[in-house]
């Protein structure tokens, strides 16, 4: 699984405008769509926080006293590089429309009420 820097390349961090025509395409009901839309950015950003953990404990170091808090330069650099990333709902639906997402409809038998 390719990190996140690599799956965002070129993506617009800005809020714009979407045609709901094309976010319903896909299913043809918008309710479901933004609920697909919602488990991606969820599980998204699950993803960047364990990533961004990940790359800032290579820097951790232990200390016993609380006062002793060291600034790292490559530590900030990432973690500023995480802050400019488009928010996981902005990639999710990137993902969506481009039709990058394997969406399962999962259909129930309904029972009759006698």
């Amino acid at each position: 699984m390719a990190d996140i820097k690599t799956r965002v390349q070129g993506l617009d961090p800005n809020i714009k405008a979407r045609d709901i025509g094309a976010i319903v395409a896909t299913t043809q009901n918008i309710y479901e769509s933004i609920s697909i839309i919602e488990l991606r950015a969820s599980k998204l950003n699950v993803d960047i926080k364990h990533e961004l953990q990940g790359k800032l404990e290579e820097f951790a170091i232990v200390t016993d006293r609380i006062e002793e808090i060291q600034e790292n330069k490559e530590q900030i650099e990432i973690s500023k590089f995480y802050e400019k990333l488009p928010n996981p709902t902005l990639i999710a639906i990137e993902e969506f429309l481009d039709d990058k997402l394997e969406v399962t409809k999962i259909v129930s038998e309904e029972k009759e009420v006698e």
